[in-house]
């Protein structure tokens, strides 16, 4: 039995889509022990993860804290990982291999630098679907691939019946109007008037709800939807993933819900600005419709409702 090490620090969309790469992982190695390298808020959710053994919690303090990056390279290096999947592929990551293996390939160090298609830069690669970069990487690191291109986020679900008995939740709709506070680009500027227009068309047949994140629960009151919350506190993870896997619809931005939704074959519809692509986050799916615009602040009320009669019709 070999110990294998599989780095994936965030952020919880990433961690969503990379949910088949892990998996396909797990079956190439069934004999050996898998670590998972994560940050603290990520913890808990790997510990639900199936295909998991153990995890090995990284503070991603500064380069510059030797006595940190000492301590964590030695703790590391203890385990002596056969091999190691590189899921993040950031600078961090790639400043770890130059520690633990700076002349390791991809038989040992499997990355996309350790990967890359012959004659293609990583600026060019990275264009392409994270789900397919995902799906080079491991063939060449000689992983069968099978559920890399269609990740199931289900396992990371939890109970959330008492949720539902204090919200007499049923039948719903949920709004994610949010995003990261540095990622404002993303925001569709108009779910108040959404959810007042969803209300007056869906109100008998539908809950209209929000489960905002800790520092968004002043945001969601603005709106008129129920917010879900547990002791006044956002949800979990794992209970926010139960909650959109049984909702009826999601209306969200290019967020970490939204991917949640996509990899547990939720139901809705997520608006893209041109920050980006639906393709190249992975985010196409069969349940999951797109609006993509150049500029969200003028994609119209009108036309993301008329979107939702159409899919809830």
């Amino acid at each position: 039995m070999s110990n294998i090490l599989i780095i994936k620090h965030g952020s919880l969309g990433d961690i969503a889509q990379a949910s088949g790469a892990i998996q396909d992982i797990f079956e190439t190695h069934r004999n050996d022990k898998l670590y998972m390298l994560t940050t603290k808020p990520y913890h808990e959710l790997f510990k639900k993860n199936p295909y998991i053994n153990d995890i090995i919690i990284d503070k991603r303090l500064s380069r510059f804290n030797l006595i940190y990056l000492y301590f964590l390279m030695r703790k590391i290096k203890k385990y002596r990982f056969s091999k190691i999947y590189d899921l993040q592929n950031s600078n961090r990551s790639d400043f770890y291999k130059k520690i633990l293996f700076p002349k390791a390939d991809f038989n040992t160090w499997s990355s996309t630098n350790t990967t890359l298609p012959l004659g293609t830069s990583k600026k060019d690669f990275d264009k392409d679907s994270v789900l397919k970069r995902f799906e080079h990487q491991l063939t060449i690191s000689g992983v069968k691939v099978s559920n890399v291109l269609k990740p199931d986020f289900s396992w990371c679900c939890d109970d959330i019946s008492s949720i539902k008995k204090k919200y007499n939740l049923d039948k719903y709709i949920i709004l994610f109007p949010f995003s990261s506070s540095h990622l404002t680009i993303k925001r569709w500027p108009y779910y108040k008037e959404l959810a007042n227009q969803l209300i007056y068309l869906y109100g008998n047949r539908y809950q209209i709800i929000t489960a905002p994140g800790q520092n968004e629960i002043n945001e969601a009151g603005e709106l008129d939807a129920t917010c879900i919350l547990e002791n006044n506190k956002a949800l979990s993870i794992t209970k926010l993933a139960s909650l959109i896997k049984d909702s009826q619809f999601i209306i969200s931005n290019d967020t970490g819900p939204a991917h949640m939704a996509a990899h547990m074959n939720a139901k809705g519809l997520v608006l893209f600005g041109s920050h980006t692509t639906a393709n190249k986050v992975g985010m196409i799916r069969d349940n999951i419709k797109i609006i993509e615009v150049h500029d969200l602040k003028k994609l119209s009320t009108e036309k993301v409702l008329n979107y939702i009669k159409q899919l809830i019709n």
